[in-house]
C-alpha cells in the first residue's frame, strides 16, 4: 500500500480519535482569533509521512505516538520552512535486535562494498538524469561508475558531483549546490528533506538503526545511514526538480504549490530489479536488502536504476 505524505503549512490542531488523525484548521493569526474552520479525519494506517511546517500548530501526545506506532515519519520544520528535525519508531521490526547486531558487527570490507554499490549506482543515476534532462556529455560519468572500487578511495562520487552540478541547471549561471544556496537549491533542499525521512522510515521498517551509517559518521548526524541509502535517489529529486524549475521559472523562496508539488516524491515512479513502482516501497525493498547484506544473506544492495 502506497502511503500518504500530509503538510501543514497553516495553523491546526491535530489530535487523534478512533485511530484517525483529526485536522482542525485554525484561522488565520491575522484575522484576530483561533476560531476552528474545518474539520477533517484521516486514518492514520495510510500516513507515511507527516510534516508540520507552521509554528502554531498544536499536536497532540497521543497523535504522535500513533504515529511512530504506525511506522509515519514526522518532520517538524523551522521559520524558513526547511526541516530541522525528524522523528521515528524506535520498534519498527519484530527482529530489530537482530538486525541491529548484524549492522553493528558488519566487517570493513563488507561496509566498503556496500559504499562501493551505493556511489556506483548514484553516479549512474546521475549521469542518466544529465543526459536526459541537458546536452552535456555523460561518457565520463558513466566511465566514473564503473570505476568505483571499494570504500571509493578516488572518491569519484566527488568527482562526478562537480561534473554534474555544472551542468544540470544550464540556465543558473555558475550554479553552487548549498543547503543555504537560492534558486534550485530551495527545491532541492525541501526534495532531499522528504527523501530523507523515506528512506529513513523503510530503514526502521526493515528492523535497521539509521545512525550507523555505511559510510556518513559525523557523531552529530542521527541518520547516517539514512544519508548513506538515500544517494542512489537523489537523481530522482534533482530531475524532479529541473521539471519544477521549468515549470516554475526562477525560485526565490517556497510557496505552498512548490510544496505541494515536491509532496509527490515518495510516489515517484522508478525502476528497481527491473519493475517499476513507487518510490516509497522501492525504498523498502532497498532497505530489505541491504538488512540481508548485513545478515550475510545476500552480497548486493537493491538500488533502482534511472531510465
Amino acid at each position: 500500500m502506497i502511503k500518504k505524505t500530509l503538510c501543514f503549512s497553516n495553523p491546526a490542531y491535530l489530535s487523534l480519535k478512533n485511530n484517525q488523525l483529526v485536522i482542525q484548521l485554525l484561522n488565520a493569526p491575522e484575522q484576530g482569533d483561533t476560531d476552528m474552520l474545518k474539520t477533517k479525519t484521516v486514518p492514520i494506517e495510510d500516513l507515511g509521512v507527516v510534516i508540520l511546517d507552521n509554528r502554531q500548530i498544536t499536536i497532540t501526545s497521543g497523535l504522535i505516538s500513533a504515529l511512530l506506532d504506525n511506522n509515519c515519519a514526522l518532520i517538524t520544520c523551522d521559520g524558513k520552512s526547511l526541516p530541522t528535525g525528524l522523528l521515528l519508531n524506535l520498534c519498527g521490526n519484530t527482529l530489530q535486535n537482530e538486525r541491529f547486531r548484524a549492522q553493528v558487527d558488519a566487517s570493513l570490507p563488507l561496509v566498503k562494498q556496500m559504499w562501493q554499490q551505493t556511489v556506483a549506482q548514484k553516479i549512474y543515476n546521475q549521469a542518466s538524469v544529465l543526459s536526459q534532462c541537458t546536452d552535456a556529455e555523460v561518457a565520463c560519468m558513466r566511465i566514473w561508475s564503473k570505476q568505483v572500487k571499494s570504500g571509493d578511495p578516488d572518491n569519484l562520487e566527488a568527482r562526478a558531483a562537480a561534473y554534474y552540478w555544472k551542468y544540470l541547471f544550464p540556465e543558473e549561471k555558475d550554479f553552487t549546490r548549498s543547503r543555504e544556496g537560492g534558486g534550485p537549491n530551495v527545491l532541492l533542499n525541501y526534495g532531499y528533506a522528504i527523501l530523507r525521512a523515506t528512506i529513513a522510515r523503510a530503514l526502521v521498517g526493515s528492523g535497521l538503526l539509521p545512525t550507523l551509517g555505511i559510510h556518513h559518521h559525523n557523531k552529530y548526524n542521527a541518520y547516517c545511514l539514512a544519508d548513506d541509502i538515500m544517494e542512489p535517489y537523489r537523481p530522482y529529486v534533482d530531475s524532479y526538480v529541473v521539471s519544477l524549475t521549468k515549470k516554475y521559472g526562477e525560485v526565490a523562496e517556497l510557496t505552498r504549490e512548490h510544496k505541494a508539488d515536491l509532496l509527490q516524491i515518495p510516489v515517484l515512479d522508478v525502476v528497481l530489479d527491473g519493475k517499476r513502482s513507487p518510490l516509497m516501497v522501492a525504498a523498502g525493498l532497498t532497505t530489505a536488502s541491504l538488512s540481508k547484506c548485513f545478515e550475510g544473506k545476500c552480497r548486493k544492495i537493491s538500488y533502482p536504476v534511472y531510465d
